[in-house]
Parts: C-alpha cells; sequence; structure tokens
C-alpha cells in the first residue's frame, strides 16, 4: 500500500505546488491504525524564500484544535465531572450575559433581548447554542463593528463577549463555540486549556509539537502564512502569528503543531480512544463523539463574509451533512471515497483532515492560505484523500 499510495500522492503534492497559482508548500500525510503509511512535502514554507516545507513543518492548525477540545470536554463526561445537559453557565458564569441579537434600529444600532433558555454544554459542542463567527455571518460583522468586538484571533475574553444569533437549540451555526466549551474545560480543571491539553491529551499520545505557545524550535520551523489575492497571487504574511501568550486559549483555533502530531490525534480516534503512550477515551466514548447530534438540523453553506478570510465553503455540495462532537459527519458516501458516517473538519488557512474509522484510514493535508476553501488547496486536498482510497483498494 505505501508503494501504491506513495507515487500517486507525490504526484497530487507537487501539482498543487506547481499548477499556476498554485500553493506555496503542501504537508500530506495518512495514516492505518498502525501508523502513517504516507508522509509528504512540496514546496516553500514561504513563498519567494528558500526554505522547503518539510514534514516536520510547524502549522496554525485553526479549527483543527476544535475536536481536541471536544475530546477534554468528553473526558470531563467520562469522569463524571460534569454532564452535557448542564447549563454552561454553571461552569462559566459570565455566558449568561450575552443576550440574543434581534435585529438593528434605523440607525444601525444592535436590538438584543434576553435568551429564552440556558445554553448547555451540549449546544456548544453541536454549534447549535447561537454563537457564530464574523466572517461566516453578516449581521455578526454588523454587530462587531457596532460593539468594537475584536477578532476571535486576538485571543482576548472580549472577542467572545458578542451576542447569540438565535435562542439556543433553534438550529446549527458554525461559530465560536467551542471557544467557550474551552471555557468550561477550564472552569472545571481549574488550570489553562493548554495545561489540559499537555497532561490529559498530547502526553499519552505522544504529541510534542502541539500547542499554544511555540517553543523557539517550533517557531523555528513555522510555515508563513499567506493571502490570496483577486487575481489569483499569493502574498507571504511573515508577521501573522496567532498570540503566544493570550489572555485566553481559545479551544475553537489556537493550536500550533506538526502534522505528524495531529496524526497520532487521528489515530487515538481510529483505535477507539486508545493512544500510543496510553489511552485518552474509553471505547464508549469515543464512539459517542461520532455521533450525529443535530437529527434533522443540518450543516449549511459557509458564505464567505469577509472575503480576505473565506471564500463561499462548502464540502461535498448537496450531500447532507451532520455534526458531532465536534467533527462533521457525511451522512452518505462521499465521491472521494469516505464512507457514509465518516468524520472530517478543516481550518481557516486550508487544513484539511478526514477520520474513516469503518477502514481504519484517516488523512490531513496542511497549507497555509486565507482565504478558507481556496480552489487549488482544497481541490488538492480532495485529490489527496481520492488517491489514498484508490490506492487502498488497488492493494487489496
Amino acid at each position: 500500500m505505501q508503494e501504491a499510495v506513495r507515487e500517486v500522492a507525490d504526484r497530487v503534492l507537487h501539482g498543487a505546488v506547481e499548477q499556476e497559482n498554485g500553493v506555496p508548500g503542501v504537508v500530506a500525510m495518512a495514516t492505518d491504525r498502525e501508523g502513517n503509511f504516507y508522509e509528504g512535502a512540496a514546496g516553500k514554507r514561504e513563498v519567494g524564500k528558500d526554505q522547503e516545507m518539510t514534514t516536520d513543518t510547524v502549522f496554525a492548525i485553526f479549527s483543527c484544535t476544535k475536536a481536541v477540545t471536544g475530546v477534554a470536554v468528553m473526558q470531563l463526561v467520562e469522569e463524571g465531572e460534569i454532564s452535557l445537559d448542564d447549563p454552561a453557565k454553571e461552569y462559566v458564569p459570565e455566558i449568561a450575559d450575552i443576550q440574543v441579537l434581534e435585529g438593528f434600529d434605523s440607525d444601525g444600532e444592535p436590538r438584543e433581548r434576553p435568551a429564552n433558555t440556558d445554553v448547555t454544554v451540549n449546544q456548544l459542542m453541536l454549534h447549535t447554542a447561537g454563537f457564530g463567527y464574523d466572517f461566516f455571518n453578516e449581521d455578526l460583522l454588523k454587530y462587531g463593528e457596532e460593539r468594537d468586538v475584536p477578532s476571535v484571533v486576538t485571543g482576548t475574553m472580549a472577542s467572545l463577549r458578542s451576542t447569540l444569533l438565535f435562542d439556543p437549540g433553534e438550529r446549527w451555526e458554525y461559530g465560536a463555540n467551542i471557544d467557550w466549551v474551552g471555557k468550561v474545560v477550564e472552569g472545571v480543571r481549574g488550570k489553562s486549556l493548554g495545561e489540559v491539553f499537555a497532561e490529559r491529551i498530547f502526553e499519552p499520545l505522544g504529541m510534542r509539537e502541539t500547542a499554544f505557545t511555540m517553543s523557539e524550535d517550533m517557531r523555528s520551523r513555522r510555515a508563513t502564512m499567506h493571502q490570496r489575492g483577486e487575481d489569483g497571487s499569493l502574498t507571504p504574511l511573515p508577521d501573522f502569528e496567532l498570540p503566544q501568550n493570550p489572555e485566553q486559549h481559545m479551544g475553537g483555533h489556537g493550536l500550533y503543531g506538526t502534522i505528524g502530531d495531529y496524526m497520532k490525534f487521528i489515530r487515538m480516534v481510529l483505535n477507539e480512544g486508545d493512544g500510543e503512550h496510553g489511552r485518552v477515551l474509553k471505547p464508549e466514548t469515543a464512539e459517542a463523539m461520532a455521533q450525529d447530534g443535530l437529527g434533522y438540523m443540518k450543516i449549511k453553506m459557509l458564505p464567505g463574509v469577509i472575503e480576505e478570510l473565506s471564500n463561499d465553503a462548502e464540502f461535498f455540495p448537496g450531500m447532507p451533512k451532520s455534526w458531532g462532537y465536534t467533527f462533521m459527519i457525511n451522512d452518505e458516501d462521499a465521491p472521494t471515497g469516505r464512507p457514509a458516517g465518516e468524520l472530517g473538519w478543516a481550518g481557516l488557512p486550508n487544513l484539511f483532515y478526514w477520520i474513516d474509522r469503518k477502514n481504519g484510514l484517516g488523512g490531513f493535508w496542511a497549507t497555509q492560505i486565507f482565504p478558507f476553501a481556496d480552489p487549488a488547496s482544497f481541490g488538492g486536498h480532495m485529490e489527496f484523500e481520492t488517491a489514498v482510497y484508490e490506492s487502498a483498494a488497488s492493494a487489496v
């Protein structure tokens, strides 16, 4: 299988770099339950520079952080420390102060009211609490401008003290929910989210190069962020870096790490909670994380409201998709070969992963490009995933 996938996957990576308006550089890996059977890198860490992209390059993984936070929450549930049905205000009292946005007055002033019900931990995990992201929601963008709410990438509490877009439980809206659920973890554990991750997740998984705060060695291997222009050109953003000693560790997006480290996390899910150096979750808990929690509600397309940060984005358009704790679930077989009922998600600078428990396969495609849903990077990810499944089928 290794030989079967290497040639075709290498071709996909180099094609993504070498095509017109391609990616500056990419790292991609694929794993089974035992270990990685493909590790590849192509291109440069920064366009116009000589430093090669390598498999130990460090990335800002953005929303790939969310699943790690989800595991930290489910560990608390296992231990009986919390229930998913608990009101989040029991652990984070300030969440009770967030009101529901009803609209705007003629002068643009937001109109708000108290929520009909308390936000629960479950709703935060499922993105049904009412929180959003301003780069995916026009009302939230307008609200933030009127009330001077800072961006979530500032790592501040002020960025979370925004508004609810609807009453808790009403529908699915992707947003800052997992940042709040990270605060639930901190409230119960009495430690920062980074400390909790290090002790209870990264140590048993052997993830020694993933953290909210980079070591100097990690920073020396960091890939540069890039901005895609309207003409398709790429501009390096060498000074872009998430706050390294933030006021708040953001459970929704704050981690830096290598892709090799994240593959250990993916294998833990494939192995029902068992890590390389110890168990992280009970098998039944790992299974519970992979179940649809939305029911009749479905994931919707993410509209690119802030064009510098995201294009309109949707995985497998036209296919119904659900949400678990805290992954997207494709309800039908995907064209790449991913079976129905399996897991995946992404990070804003065009990082994408999938976890196929049925076949014992997982993979990750990583670049550092804004806006999200970049055609070259997302297309490369789809080709890479397809190549892994086709190689797996031919090896049987």
